[in-house]
């Protein structure tokens, strides 16, 4: 495969941005390689600079549930365009997408949009502790919520731990109030509950998590947050900036019957193009600027351009079960062909999978949370991964990110990926990968 103009790129790139890249991930740093600069995209297939074509698995990190350039979606973007791409302004669009999510969403009765999935959770975060008058939380190792400050922590050891910083220039005292606790794990809330009593404002989740590759919860794990949240005046916010309309039309808390006070959404909402949102009940959103005391602002939120493509892909999303059903079949065609190929090959492999988003890790362990997850043999991903790049599969170039499926994934492209699988596989026997 001739990659020689994604490599001219990257090592332009590389003296002009960080890592020759606008996100960490997207370096391939931990698969080893570098990474692909993509040109154009349709349907099911990404296609690059040096015009090799693959199938995409990750759809943008969720967005594409319809597939790339979806006709419909491009042109409500394209008429959004001729009008301005910006108004600095209140406009009509924005008032129709928050009707359309309110009527599809039950728990959201108004919402507020902003710029990105990060900006939502932070808002959602300060709109806790306005509401609660309390200033700490709780959120779950693996569980990432965006580049805010408070989030990127590390867990200590214990599940009562108080964040330690994750990252340079995040100070304590700025993560100080962040409780981390495992994922899947009702007695490690139960106990940072009992030593912070009266002082949590809110517990953050993603009802699925995406981001320590695809982990659902057990049964009873998100009721029984919900339970333990009623019973000590906390708010549960969902981060459904990955799970939101990709699950079912009213994301995971449609799918898995839970209902939390605040959501944050974002990726499906904007058709592709940057976007995010919060809301919750009336009550609660109330308390956000200018109706309440609660501060949040943003120059370009509700674009137009991002409104008019989130409009376009929720409108072919509501009241059309037949999608979500589509997708999962698609992926269970994927996952239930990777399992019998790997159960052949005596590789230690798990796979989870949750609608249309799955992850295949080499680990013997039933992964449940992130800590399960980092068992996973990261150099067998890495041969995995690159193997897969070189046959025309397009892989999240990370072992702890979920990968996502498109309505565009037809039957054909479900025999790639098998095939590719099957190859790759055998050739990492071959050159003696082991457990």
């Amino acid at each position: 495969m001739n990659i020689q103009n994604s490599k001219a790129l990257f090592e332009h790139a590389n003296t002009l941005i960080p890592g020759g890249v606008n996100s960490p991930v997207r370096a391939f740093k931990s698969v080893g390689g570098d990474p692909i600069f993509m040109s154009w995209a349709k349907g099911a297939y990404l296609y690059d600079e040096d015009n090799n074509h693959y199938v995409d698995l990750i759809n943008s990190w969720g967005p594409m549930i319809l597939g790339h350039a979806n006709e419909e979606v491009e042109k409500a973007v394209f008429d959004a365009v001729k009008s301005s791409p910006s108004f600095g302004a209140p406009g009509r669009r924005e008032v129709e997408i928050a009707e359309l999510i309110i009527e599809m969403v039950p728990s959201i009765e108004k919402i507020r949009m902003v710029n990105s999935g990060t900006e939502a959770t932070m808002s959602a975060i300060r709109l806790a502790r306005g509401y609660t008058g309390k200033n700490k939380f709780i959120k779950f190792e693996g569980c990432y919520h965006g580049h805010g400050d408070p989030f990127l922590v590390a867990a200590g050891s214990g599940a009562a731990t108080l964040g330690v910083p994750d990252s340079l220039g995040v100070t304590v005292g700025t993560s100080i109030d962040t409780l981390l606790a495992p994922y899947n794990d009702l007695s490690g809330i139960d106990r940072i509950i009992a030593e912070n009593e009266n002082e949590i404002c809110a517990i953050i989740v993603e009802p699925v998590a995406g981001n320590m590759g695809c982990v659902p919860p057990n049964d009873d794990f998100l009721k029984g947050l919900r339970s333990r949240c009623n019973a000590h005046q906390i708010l549960l916010i969902f981060d459904e900036v990955m799970t939101g309309f990709r699950l079912s039309p009213a994301g995971a808390q449609g799918l898995l019957g839970v209902k939390p006070d605040i959501t944050t959404f974002g990726k499906i909402i904007g058709g592709g193009l940057p976007v995010g949102a919060y809301g919750g009940s009336r009550e609660i959103m109330n308390y956000v600027a200018p109706e309440g005391p609660v501060y949040q602002a943003g120059t370009l939120s509700g674009n137009p351009v991002a409104m008019a493509a989130g409009m376009a892909i929720l409108k072919k999303l509501n009241g059309h079960p037949e999608i979500y059903e589509q997708v999962e079949q698609t992926t269970l065609q994927i996952t239930e062909g990777i399992n019998k190929i790997l159960s052949h090959q005596g590789l230690n492999y798990t796979i989870n999978q949750i609608g249309s988003m799955y992850s295949l890790f080499f680990t013997d362990q039933k992964v449940t949370n992130f800590q399960k997850a980092k068992t996973t043999n990261i150099e067998l991903f890495g041969a995995y991964f690159r193997g897969m790049l070189s046959r025309g599969i397009y892989l999240a170039p990370s072992q702890f990110e979920s990968l996502f499926i498109s309505i565009a994934i037809q039957s054909a492209e479900v025999d790639l990926i098998l095939k590719a699988t099957d190859e790759v596989l055998l050739e990492m026997n071959g050159k003696g990968y082991t457990h």
